[in-house]
């Protein structure tokens, strides 16, 4: 394996530990201010969804040159939660969050940043794959 392709592996393990940080800001899924701002994408169910798709990502992490139509896959998943992230911001007040728990109000400051990011990163990935 190159060094780029050990830096993209890392990359892998990098959004899938952060997907994974939902169990932290989730308080283990008890944080129920989550649930209530967003109960149709940040349920219970959606978050556990949430720490699947981060397992997946470190499940390819080694062999991601193999799976180059997944890694696009990922990328569209990063690509509709940070559009879901976007409509959310754009119709509602974190600072109300913020103000019924501190973790919540960090989660929802910061999940569609982290998702446009790996979206980013994953289309990237996806497009050096189809170069190859």
């Amino acid at each position: 394996m190159t060094i780029n392709n050990k830096l993209i592996s890392k990359g892998f393990i990098l959004a899938g530990i952060m997907n994974c940080s939902v169990l932290l800001f989730s308080r283990g899924f008890t944080n129920k201010t989550i649930n209530t701002y967003d109960p149709d994408v940040m349920s219970n169910f959606g978050m556990l969804m949430i720490l699947i798709w981060g397992l997946a990502y470190i499940s390819v992490a080694s062999r991601f040159q193999n799976v180059k139509w997944l890694v696009f896959i990922f990328a569209i998943e990063k690509l509709i939660y940070g559009c879901v992230w976007l409509q959310w911001m754009t119709t509602n007040d974190v600072s109300k969050v913020y103000d019924e728990d501190k973790m919540a109000g960090i989660f929802y400051s910061i999940y569609g940043i982290n998702d446009w990011l790996f979206c980013v990163f994953f289309l990237f990935v996806f497009i050096r794959l189809l170069r190859q």
